[in-house]
């Protein structure tokens, strides 16, 4: 394939073994995933031995199968990105060694990719046409943040949360509630069937004119209200907790990306991470910005949760830019973008 700059990717930081192939930043010639969700509930949550050995058994095999669904060979490829932080350092030397290996081995360029640089650019999979500067909301099991992206790989952080990440605060709620894991999807379906006036929690808006975050407090108050009932001998409808667990965690996340966007007069903001899969903060950030005249973007679903796509779709413009990885490349768990 002549005059195509093809990037394989893999992707092991987690739980989902991934492996893509992306032809010059917009044909996505494969997508494949492995996921572990059902070997981890029995758990309540992901064991990183577990997940480990996992990718061991399956990354070659994606890897061959993203191949043959791309319908090329390893002549083919114009360089191998890789996920090296942060996630899970057992997983992600997984991916790593395998990459650097078939680098190696391909005499191919290496480059390695942020996870978190990763769920932002799975945006550019399907929006090609983004215009910077940007305004991005980051919501994951692992970080929330607010960041302010000038230019391809250009970041600054605005604000970020001070205890637990979304997605973290979803999960400790979800088991407290006896749901079970994964905890974000679990509360964002049974929160459908929620009446909306009958409970409310506090919103943890900490600085009125910042854009840090903290859900602490929040999960404190959702344990605080189940230990409550118990010992008064009542139920609880789920439904209700949920939904207004959900409310008040989206209405802090809505409200603040919008202030942000108006303070650095910018009118596109990006939603990106496994959160964005949520669809309550989905409609509702939707609403606040159509009504505020912003455009929102955000990955449709298969490209929101942890995805090989997402890796080469950052890996394709790094190449771009020149970057490049030395054999040195190692796993790097506490990795920052910021």
């Amino acid at each position: 394939m002549p005059d195509r700059e093809i990037i394989l990717a893999v992707e092991t930081s987690c739980d989902e073994t991934a492996a893509a192939v992306l032809a010059d930043g917009c044909d996505l010639l494969s997508n494949v995933v492995s996921s572990q969700i059902e070997i981890h509930q029995r758990f309540g949550g992901v064991v990183p031995e577990i997940a480990s050995r996992h990718h061991l058994e399956q990354v070659n095999r994606l890897i061959d199968l993203a191949m043959f669904e791309a319908g090329i060979s390893f002549s083919d490829l114009s360089a191998i990105a890789v996920t090296y932080g942060p996630g899970l350092v057992g997983a992600l030397l997984v991916g790593v060694s395998t990459a650097k290996a078939l680098a190696y081995s391909l005499s191919l360029p290496l480059v390695g990719i942020n996870h978190i640089e990763g769920h932002i650019y799975a945006n550019w999979l399907v929006h090609r046409k983004l215009e910077f500067p940007l305004i991005c909301l980051i919501v994951s099991g692992g970080h929330t943040a607010l960041v302010l992206m000038n230019n391809h790989g250009k970041y600054e952080l605005l604000g970020q949360t001070q205890d637990d990440a979304v997605g973290e605060a979803y999960d400790k709620v979800a088991r407290a509630m006896g749901l079970g894991y994964p905890g974000g999807p679990l509360i964002d379906q049974l929160s459908r069937s929620g009446n909306a006036d009958s409970l409310y929690l506090p919103r943890a808006w900490l600085d009125k004119d910042g854009f840090d975050f903290s859900f602490s407090g929040l999960k404190t108050a959702v344990l605080n209200h189940l230990n409550h009932a118990a010992q008064k001998g009542e139920n609880i409808n789920r439904a209700d907790l949920a939904l207004a667990f959900q409310t008040s965690v989206i209405e802090v996340l809505v409200e603040k990306t919008l202030r942000a966007a108006k303070k650095n007069k910018i009118n596109t903001v990006l939603l990106a991470g496994g959160v964005a899969a949520n669809s309550l903060l989905r409609a509702n950030l939707k609403e606040r910005c159509d009504e505020e005249g912003l455009q929102l973007f955000y990955p449709p679903l298969e490209y929101c949760t942890d995805n090989a796509a997402m890796i080469a779709s950052a890996g394709y413009y790094r190449f771009k830019h020149g970057d490049r990885a030395g054999w040195n490349l190692n796993a790097m768990p506490n990795l920052k973008l910021f």
